[in-house]
């Protein structure tokens, strides 16, 4: 729906030729921008509304006793069958955030969500055929879980800016007498992160939309085509800048493959897009420190080489 929205206000109130450039990249700026903010909003209120009947010192008991690696693999799993973007899965990770979910499960979410998804699953399957689907979903699933359980014993929570301030509000300590006072306090979370949030969301999507207009695909498939050991960390760092979701980068990972780029190296570059994109990392730059930030994207992307290495030994 807002992908036609998109399409129908830059070819009838902005009268652009649908096959331009420009024209691409403002259907997807205007198309994943308004997707983001509502997500943010919608998300943000609604998980505040919870958080209104489980007291979030409740929520981080239940989850931290959580053993094995289980709260890890849970949160994964659940990012697993969110089809969501990069972009798209922030707002939840913030609400675990603010409802003071342990830092590694809900990193566990943040890094399985764009990663692995239904629709890249099913593309997958057709493309490479279901054996190698398989193996890339429980790749992604297995990366989230182990980088969430690296990252929650390194103590890294007060590298949360956003947790910082929320610590502020003595959500714990109030008392809500009634339904409405209840949304009305939902909307309120809402509306204050997403004061927070838009101008950086903005910017971020700005970002991909132009790469998305005016990269070609043949760019990256000429560029992943490369024949040495660096080729996975190469592809990966290619992928990095560039937002879009998985399911968009099926078909370029599959024209490099069919060029004679390895497997591996293709995944590597397609799971860089999507879960270590630019953009998301611009946002994410507002709710954590630099050191953390760097700590995440550098952890995400020595699995993705690792699992790019594993890859690369399997015959397409």
């Amino acid at each position: 729906m807002l992908e036609n929205l998109s399409y129908w206000l830059t070819e009838n109130i902005f009268k652009l030729n649908p096959e331009s450039r420009l024209t691409q990249s403002l259907n997807f700026f205007i198309a994943d921008t308004i997707k983001i903010y509502i997500l943010v909003i919608l998300v943000m209120a609604v998980i505040a509304f919870i958080r209104t009947f489980l007291p979030p010192h409740k929520i981080k008991e239940v989850l931290s006793r959580q053993r094995f690696g289980i709260g890890n693999l849970v949160a994964a799993l659940l990012g697993a069958v969110t089809p969501f973007c990069s972009c798209s899965s922030i707002p939840i990770f913030l609400g675990f955030i603010e409802a003071e979910v342990p830092l590694g499960i809900a990193f566990s979410f943040l890094i399985t969500s764009p990663l692995v998804n239904e629709v890249a699953f099913v593309l997958m399957g057709g493309t490479f055929g279901w054996t190698v689907a398989v193996l890339y979903a429980l790749a992604g699933i297995l990366l989230g879980t182990v980088i969430g359980l690296i990252l929650g014993k390194m103590n890294l929570e007060k590298e949360i800016i956003l947790n910082n301030k929320s610590c502020k509000n003595p959500l714990t300590e109030r008392k809500f007498q009634s339904l409405k006072e209840k949304i009305f306090f939902a909307l309120r979370q809402a509306k204050n992160t997403f004061k927070n949030l838009w101008w950086i969301i903005l910017i971020s999507v700005a970002v991909g939309a132009a790469i998305h207009g005016y990269v070609p695909d043949k760019f990256f498939t000429d560029y992943l085509n490369v024949k040495s050991l660096w080729a996975v960390p190469i592809a990966t760092l290619i992928g990095i800048p560039i937002y879009a979701a998985c399911s968009t980068v099926v078909p370029i990972a599959f024209a490099a493959v069919t060029k004679g780029v390895p497997l591996g190296t293709a995944l590597a570059f397609m799971m860089a897009i999507a879960g270590l994109s630019l953009p998301a990392g611009i946002i994410l730059k507002k709710v954590m420190t630099m050191r953390l930030l760097l700590i995440f994207f550098g952890t995400v992307a020595a699995g993705i080489i690792i699992i790019g290495y594993l890859f690369n030994f399997i015959p397409v």
